[in-house]
C-alpha cells in the first residue's frame, strides 16, 4: 500500500528514525515552522543556529519547546532527542548527521554559504531565503544537482504556492495567462525607508519595537522589493515571462482577476501571455478593495474550446465577461506553519516544491534618492535602494547591480533618484561565494527557457 507523506513520516517516528532537521535563522518564519515541527510525528529538530543565542532560545520557547531540553553538542542532541543551539550557522550547515537544513536567515550571502556547506555533506536544503535563490539560483541548483541533493523553495511562502498552482493548471492542459500574488501597494511605497515604514502599516514605532518587528524586513515587503524577488523566483522556476518594465501592481480583487489579468487585445492589461504579476489590495487613492487578495496567490488561464468555457460557467468558475479566461486563487498562505510539507518532500521523496530552472528574471537596484559618491548602499528594505523586477536579458545588458549585492557597497558615481544602479556605479564587491556563483550565472546566461 502506498502511504501518503504524513503516514510515511509517522512510520519513521515509530521506527525511531525521525527526519533530523537543522534550522538556521530564528526569525518569525522559522519560529512558525518550529511550532508545527514540534508536534509533527517524524520530525526531530536537532539543532538551531542564530547570530543571537538568546533569540534562538526565545524562538524555541515561543514555539512551545521545553526550556530544559538543550544539549551542549549536536551528537548529544541526536542521542537524547534534545536540541543543540549555536550562533554559528556554518556549524549546523556542515553537520553530516542532519538530513535537511532549513535556511531562513534572509541574508542572500549567508544563505548561499550555508547551502553550499549543506550540499557538501549531502544534506537537503529548504531555502526560505528566496533572496539567495534569485541572486544566483541557477548556479546554486547546479551545485545541488551535482551533490545529488534537493534545494527546494519553502512551501508556505508565496512563490512555492504559486508554482504549485501553475503546475496543477498546466498538467490539466491549460495555458497560463498570468500568475502571481497579492500585496499592499501604492507607488509612494517605493520611497519608504525603515523610518517611515510603520506609518504606512498604521503601526506605532513603539508597538513595532515591543513586538520585535524588523523594520528593514517589513520595508522590503512594502517598497516592492520582496514582491520583485518573489516573482523573479516564480519566473525562474516556471518559465513564466517577466514584464519588460517591471511589475505594474494593478489594483485587482479576486472577482476581477480573469477580467483584468488577460491580454490587452482581449481588453485586459497583460502585454504577453504567460507572465507574472502582483496585484495590489489598495486602489491608487488608498481605498481597500473589498475582495482583495493581499495575503494570497492566484493563476489566470484560458479555455481551449467553447465546451471548456461552458464547463467554467456550469461549475461556477470565476471568469472574465466573455467566459474564456478563468481564475483560481488561494486567499491566504500559512508562512512557516506549512513549511513541513517541503521538508518532508525533500527528504522522503527527494523532490523540491519549486526550484530554479533557469535565469529569466532578475531584481535590480533602483535609487530611492539621489546617491552621491562615497555613500554606502544598505540593501534590501533600506534607505538607499529598492528592488525592481526586470527580464534577466535586460539586467545583463545594462550591467545592473542585483539587489542581493547592494549591501555595504560604496557608490563611486552619482546616481539620480529613480535610476537603476549599475555595477559600474559602485566599488567591486568583496569576493564571496555569492559573487562567484552570480558571475558564473551571468556568464552562462543564454536567455532561453529550460523546463526539463
Amino acid at each position: 500500500m502506498n502511504l501518503d507523506l504524513a503516514d510515511r513520516l509517522r512510520k519513521r517516528f515509530e521506527e525511531g528514525n525521525p527526519v533530523k532537521i537543522g534550522v538556521i535563522g530564528l526569525g518569525k518564519f522559522a519560529t512558525m515552522f518550529l511550532s508545527q515541527a514540534r508536534i509533527t510525528k517524524g520530525f526531530q529538530i536537532s539543532a538551531v543556529a542564530d547570530l543571537d543565542y538568546k533569540r534562538a532560545n526565545d524562538a524555541l520557547i515561543t514555539a512551545g519547546y521545553d526550556s530544559n531540553i538543550r544539549a551542549d553538542s549536536l551528537n548529544k542532541a541526536l542521542q537524547e532527542s534534545s536540541i543543540y543551539i549555536t550562533e554559528d550557522g556554518m556549524e549546523i550547515a556542515g553537520a553530516e548527521q542532519l538530513d535537511v537544513i532549513v535556511e531562513a536567515t534572509g541574508n542572500p550571502e549567508a544563505g548561499i554559504d550555508h547551502s553550499l556547506a549543506a550540499f557538501n555533506v549531502k544534506s537537503h536544503v529548504v531555502l526560505v531565503t528566496v533572496e539567495a535563490d534569485v541572486l544566483c539560483g541557477a548556479s546554486l541548483i547546479k551545485r545541488a544537482n551535482e551533490a545529488g541533493v534537493v534545494c527546494s523553495m519553502a512551501y508556505g511562502d508565496q512563490p512555492s504556492l504559486i508554482c504549485e498552482l501553475v503546475e496543477r493548471i498546466r498538467s490539466s492542459g491549460f495555458e497560463i495567462t498570468c500568475a502571481g500574488k497579492g500585496t499592499q501597494y501604492l507607488p509612494i511605497y517605493h520611497e519608504s525607508t525603515p523610518e517611515t515604514v510603520w506609518k504606512y502599516y498604521g503601526i506605532s514605532s513603539q508597538k513595532a519595537v515591543a513586538g520585535g518587528l524588523n523594520p528593514k524586513m517589513f520595508n522590503s515587503f512594502l517598497d516592492g522589493t520582496k514582491s520583485a524577488i518573489e516573482m523573479a523566483a516564480v519566473a525562474n522556476a516556471t518559465g513564466l515571462i517577466v514584464p519588460q518594465n517591471g511589475l505594474k501592481f494593478p489594483p485587482v480583487g479576486t472577482s476581477n482577476l480573469a477580467q483584468i489579468l488577460k491580454p490587452e487585445k482581449e481588453g485586459g492589461i497583460i502585454t504577453d501571455e504567460g507572465t507574472v504579476e502582483v496585484v495590489s489590495s489598495l486602489k491608487r487613492n488608498g481605498e481597500t478593495i473589498s475582495d482583495d487578495l493581499r495575503f494570497g496567490v492566484y493563476v489566470v488561464f484560458k479555455a481551449s474550446t467553447e465546451y471548456v468555457s461552458r464547463c467554467f460557467s456550469e461549475y461556477g468558475v470565476c471568469t472574465d465577461e466573455g467566459g474564456k479566461y478563468a481564475a483560481l486563487w488561494r486567499p491566504v498562505h500559512l508562512i512557516g506553519l506549512e513549511l513541513g510539507f517541503s521538508v518532508g518532500k525533500a527528504v522522503l521523496d527527494e523532490q523540491a516544491v519549486g526550484s530554479t530552472k533557469n535565469f529569466l528574471g532578475d531584481v535590480v537596484s533602483v535609487a530611492k534618492k539621489d546617491l552621491i559618491p562615497g555613500e554606502f548602499l544598505d540593501g534590501e528594505g533600506g534607505r538607499t535602494v529598492w528592488g525592481k523586477l526586470l527580464p534577466a536579458e535586460s539586467s545583463i545588458s545594462i550591467n545592473a547591480l542585483p539587489i542581493g549585492l547592494a549591501h555595504k557597497i560604496k557608490i563611486i558615481k552619482e546616481v539620480k533618484k529613480g535610476e537603476i544602479v549599475s555595477q559600474n556605479d559602485v566599488t567591486t564587491p568583496t569576493e564571496t561565494n555569492a559573487l562567484v556563483l552570480r558571475k558564473e550565472m551571468e556568464e552562462n546566461f543564454n536567455g532561453e527557457k529550460n523546463l526539463d
